[in-house]
Order: structure tokens, then sequence, then C-alpha cells
């Protein structure tokens, strides 16, 4: 009869102790921390982040990963600033003017792909001088950073206005691309993507927003765009931060390491053969392999060079780049 009454004692213990452990979340999953990127609904940072969820890197690090996707600039922008996603891409310029003015962004740096002016293969122009009178297509505006970089630079080396010498046609990206094709335009400065479409395409770099930058004092390829957060928050979530970025690097590893993944990733590229080699081997190029301090110091001299062609329009008050743009994990 004891041995019985044993049993069930025995047999009521274990199942309490099952029921307590039902109520115990697993390790994993309390650690994991959600961690919200905005981003442009076909922006090519979905390829690096696609790479991270695809192959678990974000689970590897404990964050969940969760994207959201915006319409435009503009509206990432403003969903950073409400608070709505935790990370966005944008450049270290608009991350120094809002410093400037009090918000405490910072940013990790994620791409020096940069644009390049493009011309046909058998254009005549062979340098900036040759051309002049002619017309060119600028993508992002006036007061895009690589067309004035390489304003600076042809000031710097011809002594001229590349403005004032040549016709200038300012459009969105994918018009100026199909015009360019068209014989539309005598040459296009455009975003590294679609230089690289052209490319494949049969055209040629004229020159490169890179090559400008050294020119015009940077000691190598300045990561154009970066992820940028808040300070406050990556204070508050340190583990999140330290996950992502290590997602981040992780995801950059396999693509600059596996043509599997790229082939992976081309039905989200839309493109393939050629076209997406030429892809590939552009994205592996602008993976940022330089000390921070490298970054930072080359950041800072081209911020001068923006700011003397730019103005207040472009950098607002500040005349330097502000301390605290690019960030140090504590």
């Amino acid at each position: 009869m004891g041995g019985r009454i044993g049993r069930i004692g025995r047999a009521v213990c274990w199942l309490l102790a099952l029921l307590f452990l039902m109520q115990v979340p697993a390790g994993p999953a309390s650690a994991s921390e959600t961690v919200r990127v905005g981003v442009l609904k076909f922006g090519t940072v979905n390829w690096e982040l696609d790479t991270i969820k695809h192959n678990g890197l974000d689970q590897k690090h404990g964050i969940t990963l969760d994207v959201k996707f915006f319409a435009g600039e503009d509206a990432t922008n403003v969903a950073m600033m409400a608070g709505d996603v935790d990370i966005i891409v944008s450049d270290w310029l608009w991350v120094s003017r809002q410093r400037a003015s009090g918000v405490d962004l910072t940013m990790v740096p994620y791409s020096s792909a940069v644009g390049a002016i493009m011309v046909p293969q058998q254009s005549p122009i062979q340098g900036l001088g040759d051309l002049t009178g002619k017309t060119i297509g600028v993508a992002g505006g006036p007061l895009d950073k690589s067309w004035l970089l390489l304003q600076g630079l042809a000031k710097k080396e011809l002594g001229t206005d590349l403005s004032d010498v040549n016709e200038i046609a300012y459009g969105a990206p994918p018009l100026l691309a199909e015009k360019v094709q068209q014989g539309e335009l005598d040459a296009v400065l455009n975003f590294w993507h679609f230089c690289a479409r052209l490319e494949a395409k049969g055209f040629r770099r004229l020159i490169g927003t890179n090559e400008a930058a050294i020119a015009l004092g940077a000691s190598g390829p300045v990561s154009a765009l970066g992820y940028i957060f808040h300070d406050k928050w990556a204070q508050e979530n340190p583990e999140a931060i330290k996950g992502f970025v290590a997602a981040s690097t992780d995801a950059k590893a396999l693509l600059e390491s596996s043509d599997t993944e790229w082939e992976r990733l081309a039905p989200l590229i839309k493109a393939d053969g050629r076209e997406l080699e030429v892809l590939r081997d552009r994205y592996r190029e602008g993976i940022p392999n330089r000390p921070l301090a490298d970054e930072e110091r080359d950041a800072g001299k081209l911020y001068a060079v923006l700011a003397t062609i730019g103005g207040e329009k472009l950098v607002g008050s500040s005349k330097t780049l502000m301390p605290g743009t690019f960030w140090r994990a504590k």
C-alpha cells in the first residue's frame, strides 16, 4: 500500500514539475530581441537583409529581424524620427546634420558602393574635360553628394564648373538610365546599381565617385551609406545592436564568398547572367573593410568639400562633420 502511495506521489511531483517547465520560456526565445529595420521596398539593402533572414543569421546572433518597407527615403526618415523603426539606411551627411540640430543619430558603415558617370562604349568622351558642352543626366538632384564631388574635382583639375559648361538633366534613376540608352543623353551620373546594369549592357565607367573622393583628399573608398539608429536606442539595447551588426557582417561575408547565394537572390534582384555578375562584383567592391578611424577621417575631409560647394542647403548649420556621426561600440 505504502509503495503504491509512493508511486502516486512521485507521479504527482513529475506532473507538477512538467507543468512548471511549460510555464517557463525557453532560454533562446526569451533572449531574442526584435530589431525593426525600415528600408525602401526595392532598395539594394534588401539583398543583405534577405540573406540574413534566409540563412537565419539574425537568430544565430540572438535577434529577430523585422523588415518594414517604405515607398521613399523621406518616409523611412520620418519613421525613424517617430520611433516606428529602430534602424534605417542613409548617409553620414544626413546623420551629421541631424546631430548638429540635437538629434542623437549615429551610423555603422553599410556600403562604399557609389555611382559613376557612365557613357556609351563607343563615346568619344574619355575624361572630365571631354564633357564640356554635353548633356549629362544626374540622379539625385543638384545637391546629390556624388554630383557635388565630381563638380569639386572638375573645379580642382580643370577650373570649370560642370553645371555651367554642360546641359544638366536631373531626373529619377530609372528614367535617366533609359534615356542614355536611347541616346538622349551623352552621359549619366547614376546610383551604383543602375550603373552596374548599364555596364552589363556595354556602357563604360568614365569616372566613379570614389575616384573623385580620393582625388579630393580621401585615403580610400568611403562608406557613403550606413545603418542609422539612435544613440539612446543602442545604449538601451546593447545586445540588439551587437546582434544586428554581427548578422550584417556575416551576411556580407556570405555575399562576398558565395556565388550560389547570388543565384538564390536573382529573382529578388531581377537580374541574371552578365547583369547579375556585374551587380555582384560591384556590390562586393562596396563592402566596407577599412578601420573606422579611416572612414571617419575621410568623411570629415569630404564633408568640408561638400560644405564649400553645397553650402547650408546641404549641410545645415555645421561646417564640419559632427562628433559621434560614426558609432563606436561601448
